[in-house]
């Protein structure tokens, strides 16, 4: 567009794009504390030029600015590490949490778990061998003895209590993924409307990157980017998010619908219209399911050894051993072969019937007490079961501080460049004003060399 007419359309062309680059760090700026949001940048291109011909010529001398598009500034490589560390990095938190539930459970050391309870009957045996006649002393063993019970009864229960809430969590996460596929799927359709009509999409792309990430955090759910700008999302190789079609996740075994155990592994499938598949997610639901299937069936399996282990030697030496009244003593201690900790009892509630003699008629022996007092190997037993669980806390606190500095790095990359620099912003923003001005400026300098083509050539003065 030639001539100085053609000119105003040029001044006109800045002012519009300085205007929109304005609108764009004002939006960047708005959303500086907007989780998930990418910053934008405007794009400019040259308004088309002459297409050259054999017999044509550009007659003109510029043709003005014009805004293409508006630039996301993600990478979608370091999106998709993003998602994967996250994943990992939920897996481990997930574990640290409740492995420090479970350890404070637990109570080790301390004054109130079953090490002192054990050392507080073991010292209740060693008073009676010193005082073999004394009801008080009897009295102190059958006490000690159910301490030491409830010890075992208390930890059983805590074991109990965190299943059951790691189950119902599971539950609730489930029912949370199958939301967020089916939000994905509906962003992913709303984002191939939007591209095929030439709707600008940044808002509706960052909904698609946060809803993958959650996913991701859940599942461990691999993304893969659609050619309409949408993600799909594997689940070990099984399609969870296909287009606009989101498959769901089911418990297949272990729970019950009311949150319940049935006893068995916890196992999960995926169900879309191209059928059913079994699948095993990581990420925060892995670690769940680890906690539940693994680590605290685990645990609970030494500690009825453990258990078992002290009700046997006990009752094996009591037994053998003669009550205050010279009969043979009987069993100290009673459990469930099925729960040992959370059954352990005490069948004995007469301080004569405790077995302090090792001599049969009656005498005030107490070699059979200080036999119980000195017995070995449940302690050991119950250290190494312990110190076990301990290592595996802080194995588990290392792997989780070790990722959250990988995590924090690739978190930081992604920041420097999808995320909103205030500074950079204001820079953005003047940068734009003053080109606005310098376009008004073109605009008043053509405005002066219209009004003196057409008002003033031709007067002499």
């Amino acid at each position: 567009m030639a001539g100085t007419f053609g000119s105003l359309g040029v001044a006109l062309s800045g002012l519009r794009y300085s205007q929109v680059a304005m609108d764009v760090a004002n939006s960047n700026v708005a959303n500086v504390g907007t989780d998930g949001y990418v910053r934008r940048r405007v794009v400019a291109e040259t308004m088309g030029g002459t297409v050259p011909a054999l017999w044509s010529r550009d007659q003109n001398s510029a043709e003005g600015v014009r805004v293409s598009g508006l630039q996301r500034m993600s990478d979608v490589f370091l999106d998709a590490r993003v998602r994967t560390e996250h994943a990992n990095q939920s897996y481990l938190d997930t574990r640290v949490a409740v492995l420090d539930r479970l350890e404070s459970g637990i109570g080790e050391p301390g004054g109130s778990g079953v090490s002192a309870a054990l050392a507080e009957f073991r010292a209740s045996w060693q008073n009676l061998g010193n005082n073999p006649g004394n009801a008080a002393a009897r009295s102190q063993v059958l006490a000690a003895a159910r301490t030491l019970a409830d010890s075992f009864q208390l930890q059983g229960r805590n074991l109990d209590t965190e299943s059951a809430e790691l189950r119902q969590r599971i539950v609730v996460d489930v029912e949370q993924i199958n939301v967020l596929a089916a939000d994905l799927a509906a962003t992913n359709a709303n984002i191939s409307d939007a591209t095929l009509n030439g709707i600008d999409a940044g808002a509706l792309l960052d909904q698609r990157d946060r809803l993958a990430l959650a996913l991701s955090e859940l599942t461990g759910a691999k993304a893969t980017l659609r050619p309409d700008g949408g993600f799909n999302m594997q689940l070990n190789g099984v399609q969870l998010v296909d287009g606009r079609e989101a498959a769901t996740l089911t418990v297949a075994t272990g729970i019950n619908p009311d949150g319940t155990g049935d006893g068995s592994p916890v196992t999960y499938q995926l169900t879309s219209s191209a059928g059913t598949s079994a699948v095993s997610p990581g990420a925060g639901l892995g670690a769940l399911t680890e906690l539940v299937d693994v680590t605290i069936p685990n645990y609970r399996a030494g500690l009825n050894s453990v258990a078992q282990q002290l009700a046997d030697d006990m009752n094996t030496i009591h037994t053998s051993g003669f009550d205050l009244n010279g009969v043979a003593g009987t069993a100290l201690f009673d459990y469930d072969p099925a729960d040992v900790a959370g059954s352990l009892g005490v069948l004995i509630t007469d301080g004569d019937l405790v077995a302090a003699s090792g001599i049969a008629g009656g005498g005030l022996d107490g070699s059979n007490a200080d036999l119980l007092s000195t017995s070995a190997g449940v302690e050991s037993s119950y250290q190494r079961l312990v110190a076990v669980f301990g290592t595996e806390v802080a194995s588990a606190h290392r792997l989780a501080s070790n990722q959250q500095t990988l995590t924090s790095q690739v978190d930081n990359l992604r920041e420097s460049l999808a995320g909103v620099s205030i500074d950079e912003e204001m820079v953005n923003l003047m940068a734009a004003q003053r080109t606005f001005e310098a376009a008004s400026r073109v605009l008043t300098t053509l405005d002066s060399v219209l009004d003196t083509l057409i008002n003033r050539t031709g007067l002499l003065r």
